[in-house]
């Protein structure tokens, strides 16, 4: 019997860290990106590995790049990228709990924008849906 070609991906988890009282989110920037060349400002996160849990996962790989403790308010939206199809991304909103903020890992500026403010920021593709999303976050 002969295999069927096995499609591999990478997971990508992300984190929309929204701050309700200022109504603002978290972004990231990033230099050089080895796999989305285009790619400058993005959501904070990282790979899922394998056999790694979601949750942790998120929340250290967030810590990492932004030195800020987050709580996961659960799964809002996942899309392949156009710009790298073998890249699932699974986005969370999160809210900050602790932490001191500070760039870290492949970030080298953290910033707090507007939701209308973000498509002056991101140079890979923003799928609609996520944009709608974001928007009418209270």
């Amino acid at each position: 019997m002969e295999r069927a070609n096995i499609n591999k991906f990478d997971v990508v988890l992300l984190g929309i860290i929204f701050d309700p009282k200022t109504k603002r989110i978290l972004i990231g920037r990033r230099e050089k990106d080895p796999y989305v060349p285009k790619l400058t400002w993005c959501f904070p996160g990282g790979r899922l590995g394998y056999n790694e849990d979601v949750e942790k996962t998120l929340v250290e790989k967030i810590k990492e790049k932004t030195g800020l403790k987050i709580e996961n308010l659960g799964s809002i939206f996942a899309r392949t990228l156009p710009e790298k199809k073998d890249f699932v991304m699974i986005y969370f909103l999160c809210e900050v709990v602790g932490g001191k903020e500070k760039a870290g890992g492949d970030f080298k500026e953290l910033k707090w924008v507007k939701p209308e403010e973000l498509k002056n920021h991101f140079t890979t593709s923003f799928h609609p849906h996520l944009k709608e999303y974001v928007m009418n976050l209270k």
